[in-house]
């Protein structure tokens, strides 16, 4: 397939729109009485996911995904009620066709401004448009577009002859979505991520092809200098140089043909994930030299870790550029393959962010994508747990940010989604697979997806306690005890169906109302995070399912996320340091410049690099690969909010076989710092009331606040926002 050539001049204007359109595009919350474009919540989101998953590409084909796509709604009215001081001469932007009224009245043809009288006005827009989302765009003194407007997606007249407001209990009316577009030139539909030019570390020319190096992992527009001549050039792509070489089993390739009797420049317009590019050209085609236009999300890298282990330090660093390669305009899995915007993958994705750059528009923007609209005809990308992932991520959502206005306008979406769930269970009130439902869990070798599994009981569990959760902040309280009632009944069904006394785990599946024999880890680690297990099983799980070489080993970072998370919660820091540096560090050690999807150490040679029955099928830089940022913040650095919002917070720092380490985490109102070695902490905080919680085999002392013993060797310091503290101890 001929790929388009992008005219250089043309994309530098792409270049200059989108570096202006990113700044804004990931900037904070809309600021009261600052005007930005808005549409109906969730809309751009949904277009915009549409437009980036659909670049997907396998030599040269086009592959779309996998599930159903919904739209926007194409007709949307939007109003605002206002009470203005004095009279004021408003400016219009609108994305479509649009009918304008001040109260009730009309204007004729399409205004780009108004002048309003002083007094109270409903300002209302009817906007159509089947390309992109209705939006507008709305700055006066005092009369501007924000997400206090009202919208509707229903085509119904409210407003009354008289001009007075009708009972608007008639309709449906939500607050707009808005992402801080805020001139009235940077129009929605126009976005596109930023790009800067680099160039190659290593280039091998030929008569006929060039070979050229990045030096590591990276995405964007590969740019051909010096081009001249007739005929054909080929890119063949690779994560790795044996992917590159390989023309007839690599992944990704793209032809042009080319037709110049002077030397010029060209860009291809398909991005592509790439370390190295293998450029083949006919012989009546000269090719100079190639580079690069790598294309990026402008997020901020705020949270860090450092500490004495110069491989953890790398471990750390690469998996910060992984997640960074992934988060585009949404979290997506993988650069090379999917491109896809996948709840699971996601999933991981918001909490590594929490820790890496507290981005909340990029997680808002995902979840909106992942849900669509109603009505609900099937799973999240088709898989179960993919469903069970998007409520889990509503929760971590709420209680990282503490953003009730998000929760306000996604809990109708919440409703109908899990009214779809509850209605697929069978007969005694269990997930199971039904046709059309891909039941996933992890890729693994001989994993039964048969009968009643129990894993996808325990994330059906917890997604009725995010529902519980968020009924009672919407104020729906019958709704949340029926919600508190409803996971309360699963989870003594999910003891008393999984669990086995005599093998000390919860077991994988039942299958036509009895257990199978089968133990593996997914149900147990689970449950020890989600705090399911009394302190009892938690250490018997540990030992017969973690800590147990006989149960199936986890060869994902997916999975191998929530194995470390639950060995971290039992207090295994220095066991899952040690994993760590073996796994993550193996994967350096094969010379991997960022984490893969997959990665087992019994492998060697290039067949590292194969997946799915393909030479070169796995991904070499994945999102779920990036969870060591998670872990060490959370869990070393001790990190984490006791309270929506970090409101409250805890910093529990554990060395873990370190012998100091330091770093900051963000949260919605600034950082976190913490500094640890085996003689002392210091922390400092920019929000909430933060406890201090560590172990310590002398008794420590701190000048800036009051030490509380605990019992057991465990002590407290109560950390307030702005002020730094020093506690002087001995770590056990």
């Amino acid at each position: 397939m001929m790929t388009n050539i992008l005219n250089l001049k043309k994309l530098s204007k792409y270049i200059g729109v989108a570096l202006c359109l990113g700044m804004m595009f990931f900037a904070d919350a809309a600021v009261a009485q600052k005007a930005t474009w808005i549409w109906y919540p969730g809309d751009y989101e949904i277009w915009l996911s549409n437009k980036m998953q659909n670049r997907r590409t396998e030599r040269g084909a086009f592959l779309p995904p996998l599930w159903k796509e919904d739209s926007h709604y194409v007709l949307v009215e939007f109003h605002k009620d206002i009470d203005l001081p004095k009279a004021e001469k408003v400016e219009i932007g609108v994305e479509g066709q649009y009918n304008l009224k001040i109260d009730g009245k009309a204007f004729a043809g399409y205004p780009k401004s108004i002048d309003i009288p002083a007094g109270k006005h409903r300002i209302s827009l009817k906007v159509y448009n089947q390309a992109s989302p209705p939006a507008i765009y709305v700055k006066g003194d005092k009369l501007v577009s924000d997400a206090s407007w009202l919208v509707t997606f229903e085509d119904r007249e409210w407003i009354d002859a008289s001009g007075k407001s009708s009972d608007l209990s008639a309709t449906t009316y939500v607050n707009a979505g808005a992402w801080n577009f805020n001139e009235v030139n940077t129009s929605p539909s126009a976005f596109r991520l930023p790009v800067t030019e680099q160039q190659a570390v290593k280039k091998d020319k030929s008569a006929n092809s060039i070979l050229v190096d990045f030096g590591k992992e990276t995405f964007g527009f590969v740019k051909l200098l010096g081009v001249k001549g007739k005929g054909k050039a080929t890119l063949y792509f690779g994560e790795s140089k044996e992917e590159a070489l390989s023309p007839d089993h690599g992944e990704l390739m793209d032809e042009l043909q080319i037709d110049q009797s002077q030397k010029a420049d060209v860009t291809f317009e398909g991005s592509r994930a790439f370390r190295y590019v293998n450029i083949k050209f006919d012989g009546g085609v000269t090719v100079d030299d190639a580079s690069m236009l790598y294309e990026y999300s402008p997020v901020e890298q705020r949270g860090s870790f450092k500490c004495n282990d110069e491989q953890i330090n790398k471990i750390w660093d690469v998996a910060a550029y992984t997640l960074h390669l992934n988060t585009r305009e949404f979290f997506i899995d993988g650069i090379k393959r999917d491109r896809w915007v996948w709840s699971g993958d996601a999933y991981q994705s918001y909490a590594m962010n929490y820790y890496l750059y507290f981005d909340s528009p990029t997680v808002t923007r995902t979840l909106y994508a992942l849900r669509g609209k109603d009505p609900v005809t099937s799973h999240i990308n088709t898989i179960m747990d993919y469903t069970f992932y998007w409520f889990l991520g509503i929760h971590d959502y709420y209680q990282y940010t503490g953003d009730k206005a998000f929760i306000k306008q996604m809990y109708p979406r919440m409703q109908s989604l899990m009214n779809w769930c509850l209605a697929r269970r069978d007969k005694d009130g269990l997930m199971v697979g039904l046709p059309g439902d891909w039941t996933f869990i992890d890729w693994a070798d001989g994993l039964s997806k048969k009968g009643e599994v129990s894993f996808e009981q325990l994330l059906l569990c917890r997604s009725m306690e995010t529902m519980g959760l968020c009924a009672d902040l919407m104020g729906e309280k019958a709704e949340a005890a029926k919600y508190r009632q409803m996971s309360a009944a699963l989870k003594a069904k999910i003891f008393q169906y999984y669990w086995n006394a005599q093998k000390g785990a919860l077991v994988h599946s039942r299958v036509n109302g009895k257990q199978t024999d089968n133990v593996t880890r997914y149900s147990n680690m689970f449950s020890i995070f989600f705090n399911y297990f009394t302190e009892a099983q938690k250490q018997q799980v540990k030992k017969t399912v973690l800590m147990n070489d006989k149960i199936q080993k986890i060869t994902t970072p997916y999975m191998h996320f929530y194995e470390l998370e639950a060995l971290c919660t039992m207090g295994e820091q220095n066991a899952v340091l040690k994993e760590m540096k073996s796994y993550w560090g193996g994967m350096l050690n094969l010379g991997a410049t960022t984490f893969w999807e997959e990665y087992n150490p019994a492998k060697s040679g290039a067949d590292h690099y194969s997946m799915y029955g393909r030479e070169f099928g796995k991904s070499l830089c994945h999102a779920w690969g990036a969870s060591p940022i998670y872990l060490l913040g959370k869990y070393y650095l001790g990190v984490k909010p006791t309270a929506p919002g970090y409101s409250k917070y805890i910093i529990a720092p554990k060395l873990g076989g370190l012998q100091w380490m330091e770093g900051s985490v963000p949260t919605p109102n600034g950082d976190i710092s913490v500094r640890c070695d085996t003689k002392q902490i210091k922390v400092s905080a920019d929000t909430g009331t933060g406890t201090l919680q560590f172990t310590s085999s002398t008794l420590p002392t701190c000048k800036e606040g009051a030490v509380v013993a605990k019992g057991k060797n465990v002590y407290e310091v109560s950390i307030a926002k702005g002020k730094k503290y020093t506690v002087e101890y001995t770590a056990m």
